[in-house]
């Protein structure tokens, strides 16, 4: 991976037709690539044209690493300033990646100090079937919780009774022993 990622910095400037065509490669590691130079793109610049193509080509965009290394940059920064409601239709989509594309892109705000959307984000997620999407979730309430505990603290106070374990268990890394035995030890009410 390290010479893939190598690569995709010495072809910063591929158009986005070309990062495309790697997207469509059968070989995953073309695929990491071509989200590789987006991200770099993105960092750089954020453009509606890498937007709207990791938005078009989910389908392509179809692991968690994917998803990890493009959804900050180029769907996060692209829309820090923009409207944000494609993150919560994303949140709602049937699609796991797309779910996971929602929280993961918060990232982007969350370093910036805005929490809201992860949090809201994180509400909408907390029924979530798939594995990937719970790890994520409870990874970006830890990272918001970073930045404004007490929120996170709220949130915990409300919903660590029902979430699913393996959210919280991200979800409270960072708190202290006595917080986090507090936080596992609630119980659902009836079950």
């Amino acid at each position: 991976m390290g010479q893939v990622f190598d690569l995709a910095t010495e072809f910063i400037d591929l158009p986005p037709d070309e990062i495309e065509e790697l997207l469509d490669h059968p070989m995953r590691e073309a695929r990491v690539g071509g989200v590789s130079v987006m991200d770099k793109q993105a960092r750089r610049n954020s453009t509606p044209e890498l937007y709207d193509l990791y938005l078009r080509r989910m389908d392509r965009i179809d692991d968690w690493d994917l998803v990890d290394l493009g959804a900050p940059f180029v769907v996060g920064r692209y829309l820090f300033d923009r409207p944000r409601g494609v993150l919560y239709e994303l949140a709602r989509s049937e699609n796991m990646w797309a779910r996971r594309t929602a929280i993961v892109s918060t990232l982007y705000f969350v370093r910036k100090g805005d929490v809201a959307d992860t949090f809201a984000i994180a509400e909408l997620l907390l029924d979530d079937e798939q594995d990937l999407v719970r790890k994520a979730t409870g990874g970006l309430l830890r990272e918001a919780g970073k930045k404004d505990r007490a929120r996170l603290v709220r949130f915990l106070d409300r919903y660590a009774a029902t979430m699913p374990r393996v959210t919280l268990r991200y979800a409270i890394e960072r708190l202290d022993r006595a917080d986090r035995n507090h936080y596992l030890g609630l119980r659902r009410v009836g079950g």
